[in-house]
Formats: structure tokens, C-alpha cells, sequence
């Protein structure tokens, strides 16, 4: 009998621990407007979220909406109530909101800037969501609530399509880091969403956890994805996502590391000291992607995605040109028709290492002319259009060989429209007395977003350091 009861008396202690850790394990915190959230998997004690954390009441986190329109130079505060009749927005315009994840200090104004360049090239109603306040935490407390923060543009949505009769179809939701996945959170309370543009989701927390969580293609009728600091986290502390999310991902410079950016080191258990900027974090790679999207507003046409299976391939010039009609990464995004809803493949394109990020690729093959003895030189090319004219870029280094032909892949940093001339220069620094003399006798070339083939034929060879200009061939 003894052993009887000992035994029911661990029972009775194991079954009052679980109970315990349960209900710890299982809170739950409610708000007026916003609802229910509770810590429960998906959302935590998962191993992707293995903190269990309760977002802060929406007084704490500070969320306003700051209105955007071609009628006000700064914004307006938008409230769910009557005073938004004193205000600019109206129902008869599209209605794009920016959540961003805000992720040291300095980084707060981009969407103002970029809803000001917005509706400087078009009539929208944009809305940046600010929520500084709930970001300042520990890393897992914001992304927990970013969750208040999408309930929060939810409600303000459901209050401007009764208010102005608008539908879920005119909105528009651009989210960068934790506010990407905040973005989509939206999504999973108002259906039908016209697009979501996820600007670098954010991996920790995130990354291959259920759909529920983070965002995926069933948050919006369109859902396109930028991914510029994709490095596993774990080791390399890159905090964007790798894995498709979107009806359409781009990979910029391949997705992980960008040009003028440089990798992070350290550890990964130090992402809240990283968040709360006390320990140095350099952001570069991630806040990437909104700078190609803000730049995408005013020139589409340097962000265009070239389908291709993966980084390497595309890096090798496999992917090139565009077969068909291919995608612009960034605000023009939607534009493109994808042929059942989903991309078959991830698109990649290459940038520039700063402002302006935007470049326009092609292929060039020019086909050498001159004495017929070989020469060491160096030659360049350099195209010029009616818009613009490039720079020179480096076509060949070593020894020149009369009829032989050269191939280039460059991405130009202008946009120079239809290219009318090719520009062909060569040197070797070294004197001679023959003075001889190399031109371009035919260059051909290929624009990489509509595989457009041109052909431009030399008629006069050159000396050292003079440019030869190469015009179209004539019929």
C-alpha cells in the first residue's frame, strides 16, 4: 500500500509540474481592438521560436500611421476615426502602407523619404506605419510585437474600406525585415490583398517556420519577395531569408552579399545585442532592399530579373539573355504575368555598389581588325544612345589578334536607351615606330532585357588612345 501511494504521489507531482508549465507555457494576453495572441506553437516554444514571448500592449509599442499624398508636402496622422476627414487621403486611390523593421538608429526615415518619392511619380494614398517604440526590445519581444503592429493595420484597413468603400484589392502592403512578415500577418486577417512586397524578410524567427507565421504566397493575390542578406544567420549573421516565400523572389548579386557591402562577424546569440545596437552590426546587406525598391519607383527599368535556377549559373552568363518577357524587381513588380500564379524559378540580376544601384545589361562581341602581327594592349568599348553614354569597360587585356572576336557581359550603369554607337579604344603604352593601327571591324550586341540583337560595323581602324567610333551597319 505504501508503494501504492508513492507512486500516485509522483504521479500527482509530475502530472502538477506539466500542469504548471502548461499554463505558464500557454498565456495569453488580450487588448480592446487588436484581440487575442498567445504563445502557444507556432508562435513560440518551436525551434525555430524557442522563446515563448507575449508582444507589449499597443500603447507600449507607440503605432501611428503617417499619411502621404501629392496634396500634403508632410504627412498627416491618420486616426480610425472622424478626424480623418481633415485629412488628404481619399477612396478613390490606390493605398500602399510601408512597415518597416527598423534595426538601429538612422534607419527610421526611409519610408517617409520613399512614400514622398511615391507619390511625387504617382497619385496613391501612402501610409507609413511607425512603431519605433516596439522595435527597442529584445529581438524576439519585436518580432512578437510585429503581430500587434499587423492586428493594428488590419483594423485601419477594415476602417478605410468602410469609411470609403474601398476593397481589399486596392491596397498595397510593402514590409521590410520583421515588418515583411508583419506585412503578411495582415494578409492572413484581410483577404484579397492586391500585392505584398516583402523587402528582405527577416530569418530569425522566421525562416521555415508554418506559414502561419511569416509570410507566404497566400497573404495576397501577389506576393514579391527581394532578398539581399541571405548568409545563414546561424554562422554568418545574415539576417535575411533564404527560402522562396513569395509568387515571385529575386536574388539580387545572388541573394546573400551585396557590392559596397561587406560581410558581419560575430556570434549569432548576440541578435538582441546586434537589435539594441550595443554591439556593432553593420546593416548594409540588409537595408539593400529598400534602397533597390525606393530606386525602382523612379527607374523600373534597372531592376530587371533574369529567371535563372541558381546564383552560380546566372554569375556564368548561362541565364542571359531574357528568352521571353522578364520581370522588374522592385515597384513595378506586378506588372509581370506569371502564366499559372507562381514563378517556376527565382530571377537574379546584378547591381551597382552604390546610388544609383540600377544597371542594364549586355552581351558584346566585337571582332578585332588590323596590322596582321599580334599586339600586347589592353582594349575597352564603351556604348553611347540617345538618353546616355556608359563608361568604358575593359573588353580584353593581353595579346590582340586581328580577326578574332571578343566577348564582354557587362552591366552598364546608365541607362542609355537605344544604343547608337559603340565606342572602341585600345592602348599598350609601349612605343612604336610603325604606328600601327586596330579597330573594331564588327561588334554585335545583345540587350539583355528583350534579347534585342544590334550589329555595328568599323570603317576606320585607329591608333593608340583614339576612340573609334563604330556606327549601325548600314543595309
Amino acid at each position: 500500500m505504501r508503494l501504492y501511494f508513492q507512486q500516485m504521489a509522483q504521479t500527482w507531482s509530475f502530472g502538477l509540474l506539466c500542469f504548471l508549465v502548461g499554463a505558464s507555457y500557454a498565456a495569453e494576453v488580450c487588448f480592446d481592438e487588436e484581440g487575442c495572441f498567445n504563445d502557444l506553437p507556432p508562435w513560440g516554444g518551436t525551434t525555430q521560436r524557442p522563446a515563448s514571448i507575449l508582444p507589449w500592449d499597443p500603447q507600449e509599442i507607440g503605432t501611428r500611421f503617417l499619411l502621404y499624398t501629392q496634396r500634403n508636402r508632410y504627412y498627416q496622422e491618420l486616426k480610425a476615426d472622424k478626424s480623418i476627414e481633415a485629412t488628404n487621403y481619399s477612396g478613390l486611390r490606390k493605398t500602399r502602407f510601408i512597415i518597416p523593421g527598423y534595426l538601429e538608429k538612422g534607419d527610421e526615415d526611409w519610408p517617409q523619404e520613399t512614400c514622398k518619392v511615391m507619390v511625387s511619380w504617382e497619385n496613391v494614398n501612402c501610409i507609413v506605419v511607425e512603431w519605433k517604440k516596439g522595435v527597442r526590445t529584445q529581438y524576439a519581444r519585436a518580432a512578437s510585437n510585429s503581430r500587434v503592429v499587423a492586428a493594428q493595420v488590419a483594423n485601419m484597413m477594415r476602417f478605410l474600406m468602410g469609411n470609403y468603400k474601398q476593397k481589399a484589392d486596392k491596397f498595397h502592403i510593402i514590409g521590410h525585415g520583421i515588418g515583411a512578415h508583419a506585412a503578411g500577418d495582415v494578409g492572413s486577417r484581410i483577404p484579397g490583398l492586391a500585392r505584398i512586397t516583402g523587402l528582405d524578410p527577416i530569418e530569425p524567427y522566421f525562416q521555415d517556420t508554418d506559414a502561419a507565421v511569416r509570410l507566404d504566397t497566400s497573404d495576397a493575390l501577389f506576393v514579391d519577395v527581394i532578398h539581399t542578406d541571405g548568409l545563414p544567420f546561424d554562422s554568418k549573421l545574415g539576417l535575411g531569408m533564404t527560402q522562396p516565400v513569395g509568387h515571385i523572389d529575386f536574388y539580387p548579386n545572388g541573394g546573400e552579399l551585396m557590392p559596397g557591402c561587406s560581410a558581419n562577424s560575430g556570434k549569432h546569440t548576440d541578435l538582441d545585442a546586434f537589435w539594441q545596437g550595443t554591439k556593432t552590426f553593420d546593416p548594409c546587406n540588409h537595408v539593400r532592399a529598400y534602397q533597390y525598391y525606393s530606386e525602382s519607383i523612379v527607374k523600373p527599368r534597372g531592376f530587371v530579373g533574369f529567371p535563372c535556377s541558381d546564383k552560380d549559373s546566372f554569375a556564368k552568363g548561362k541565364c542571359f539573355p531574357c528568352t521571353d518577357k522578364c520581370p522588374m524587381m522592385g515597384h513595378s513588380a506586378d506588372k509581370f504575368t506569371l502564366t499559372d500564379g507562381f514563378s517556376k524559378t527565382k530571377y537574379f540580376l546584378n547591381t551597382g555598389k552604390r546610388n544609383p544601384f540600377g544597371t542594364y545589361s549586355y552581351k558584346i562581341l566585337v571582332t578585332l581588325d588590323g596590322p596582321s602581327w599580334p599586339q600586347q594592349a589592353f582594349m575597352f568599348v564603351a556604348l553611347a544612345g540617345m538618353e546616355d553614354s556608359t563608361q568604358e569597360y575593359q573588353l580584353h587585356v593581353g595579346t590582340m589578334r586581328p580577326g578574332r572576336t571578343y566577348e564582354l557581359m557587362i552591366d552598364a550603369e546608365v541607362d542609355v536607351g537605344d544604343v547608337t554607337e559603340v565606342k572602341f579604344r585600345w592602348n599598350n603604352h609601349i612605343p612604336n615606330m610603325l604606328n600601327p593601327k586596330y579597330g573594331a571591324s564588327k561588334v554585335e550586341l545583345q540587350r539583355g532585357k528583350d534579347n534585342k540583337i544590334s550589329f555595328f560595323c568599323g570603317t576606320k581602324n585607329v591608333a593608340e588612345n583614339t576612340i573609334q567610333s563604330v556606327l549601325p551597319c548600314q543595309a
